[in-house]
């Protein structure tokens, strides 16, 4: 995974059991998705837990990556971007959900129906031109990425570079407290991460593949309740690396598993890369052919 080109990253709680109450640790997520530009590079997720959420994880996770990271603004992200870093910076790409959702909380759409409290106006022109750019989005997805990449110069580059002028005019008439500058800052600060999709045909517009893939554990919360100490948070993040894979790849995770603990003690070292999620073939499958 970490020779991929690009990969999504991202990061959810998750309660942990010490004496006598839980603490709150984290479980990063880190995802390669070639699909959305018809990459060749299989599906895949990598999961890591941690006590607290320092920069220090990431770093420590990333340490020799040097490829693209679509992530939302998360400070400890910063050190992998540094000019400085060695093995050298990671190219930061940033998540327009993320841009977009704070516009629409405040639109507050569900409140605009008559009768009722109106959200920003601002806001609410701000998501309308941000959802004009995923519906073109949304008509590239899986396209190569220099089909990608031309579709977007000619026909997003545009409505990119209006969004920015009418931000940037209408920021310059607000108050720095106003709710709708915060979020005009979020994008506007980092404009060239959230822009920077318009030069590399790679680059997703979301981080929304890290999103799904913590889905999962955030489902789970519900049902395990908490990690019953450090190392079954790590323990649990080698599983969700497996389970999640095995779901990228549209394989049934307990099948797999279930084949690949039955079949490892005498398979070949040389062939362990057959066993992998996306080289797998069920033996059910084979004697259905067979048949």
């Amino acid at each position: 995974m970490l020779g991929a080109a690009r990969l999504h990253g991202d990061d959810t709680t998750v309660p942990v059991l010490t004496t006598g109450k839980t603490m709150t640790g984290r479980v990063w997520a880190y995802v390669r998705d070639d699909r959305p530009f018809a990459g060749p590079a299989p599906p895949a997720a990598l999961f890591y837990y941690s006590r607290n959420r320092d920069g220090e994880h990431p770093k420590r996770h990333l340490a020799g990556y040097g490829g693209i990271l679509q992530a939302d603004a998360y400070g400890g992200f910063n050190g992998l971007y540094d000019a400085k870093r060695s093995p050298g910076p990671i190219t930061e790409a940033a998540c327009w959900s993320h841009g977009r959702r704070k516009f629409f909380v405040l639109a507050d759409l569900a409140k605009s129906a008559p009768g009722k409290k109106q959200g920003s106006p601002l806001a609410l022109e701000a998501v309308r031109q941000i959802d004009a750019i995923f519906a073109i989005e949304r008509e590239i997805n899986r396209l190569p990425a220099e089909q990608r990449l031309a579709v977007r110069t000619i026909r997003i580059a545009p409505l990119v570079s209006e969004l920015e002028s009418w931000m940037r005019s209408e920021r310059a008439r607000l108050s720095r407290h106003a709710d709708v500058a915060k979020a005009m800052d979020y994008m506007l600060k980092r404009w060239a991460a959230f822009t920077r999709f318009l030069s590399d045909g790679r680059i997703c517009l979301t981080n929304n593949a890290a999103e799904r893939a913590l889905r999962g554990i955030a489902i789970g919360r519900k049902n395990w309740l908490f990690a019953g100490s450090d190392r079954g948070g790590e323990r649990a993040a080698s599983m969700y690396t497996l389970i999640a894979t095995a779901k990228l790849n549209s394989i049934d995770p307990q099948a797999w598993l279930a084949d690949v603990l039955r079949r490892i003690a005498d398979h070949p070292a040389r062939r362990l890369h057959e066993l992998l999620p996306w080289n797998w073939h069920s033996p059910t499958a084979g004697l259905a052919v067979a048949a």
